[in-house]
């Protein structure tokens, strides 16, 4: 395994230790949604909270259990996003698919500096079965934002 491996090895490790954004908080919004979803595969699950305020991303909160990738993916994704407008947490989701769709390949550096720690999860790309534990949280934070968005006109 090179050098760099192992630091996105031990980046996927830390989050998935130290969870960001772990216990479902309320955040006190008006506009909240909340989405439970399962890998029905490996049967990792995580329930994901979003408040917005306007066009921000104010609060994500989350609880799940299962595998490393999964648990780190949501932990990264809440560094992502909160505090963020939905424009900014769009583009990372979009960055985020599309590495997961990469197959191992790295992305430019443009998208490196926009994922962050989510680059640490380049080499799941090379495992289908892998790629969906990476996303689940990802999948939940979108339909929460449908969620929390439904009643807008």
């Amino acid at each position: 395994m090179s050098s760099l491996e192992q630091m996105y090895q031990q980046v996927i490790m830390d989050h998935a230790r130290e969870a960001h954004g772990r216990g479902l908080a309320d955040p006190g919004l008006i506009q909240v949604g909340e989405s439970h979803q399962v890998n029905t595969t490996c049967g990792d699950e995580v329930t994901l909270r979003v408040g917005l305020d306007g066009d921000r991303v104010a609060s994500l909160t989350w609880e799940g259990q299962g595998c490393s990738i999964s648990q780190a993916s949501v932990s990264v994704l809440h560094d992502l996003v909160e505090d963020h407008t939905l424009a900014e947490a769009e583009q990372a989701m979009d960055a985020f698919r599309d590495l997961m769709q990469a197959k191992g390949e790295g992305p430019d550096d443009d998208k490196e500096d926009l994922l962050g720690d989510a680059t640490a999860f380049v080499g799941v790309g090379k495992y289908p079965a892998r790629i969906k534990c990476a996303m689940l949280g990802w999948m939940a934070f979108k339909d929460a934002l449908i969620q929390a968005r439904k009643d807008e006109s």
